[in-house]
């Protein structure tokens, strides 16, 4: 990659995604992001009440930002961590685990993440919202992080 930053900066559309224990939280960042202009692709699931498995939601998020369906892709579950390694499978995705605002802007200005995974369980609907809007207009340095990142998805040649 060698591409302008602001290519990676202009987010209209964002996949986004929860496992049961997160739909309420989904719910809510959904309608946020809708109401301060975002397009929002809602990959599921669609109530909390039935158990379902969040890789099958992680790699609904991954697929649509890969694909170009979606510029930025979030998703929720209990922890965040599994989520983050799901979608970390699919190339060409930078899922990130935030948990503050630092890292949030670390995933983001370093390392370009394309994907945020949050940890419902771990915030408040207040700091979730936050910092899903942080992340979305936080930009990517560029510059001296580049040759980092395509150290990172060169990885995936191997």
């Amino acid at each position: 990659m060698s591409e302008s930053s602001n290519t990676y900066d202009q987010v209209r559309r964002v996949a986004i995604g929860a496992d049961h224990g997160s739909y309420e939280a989904k719910e809510t960042i959904k309608t946020y992001l809708e109401l301060i202009g975002y397009k929002v692709v809602d990959v599921g699931t669609n109530n909390s009440t039935t158990a379902v498995d969040y890789p099958d939601f992680a790699l609904a998020v991954a697929k649509k930002v890969k694909s170009g369906a979606c510029e930025r892709g979030i998703m929720l579950d209990g922890a965040g961590i599994g989520s983050a390694m799901a979608c970390n499978k699919v190339k060409g995705i930078r899922a990130a685990l935030c948990w503050s605002p630092q890292t949030i802007i670390n995933s983001r200005v370093h390392n370009c993440a394309n994907v945020l995974t949050l940890g419902t369980a771990q915030h408040s609907i207040d700091e979730l919202v936050s910092m899903t809007k942080l992340w979305l207009t936080t930009k990517f340095e560029g510059g001296r992080h580049w040759p980092r990142i395509n150290k990172m998805m060169n990885i995936e040649k191997q």
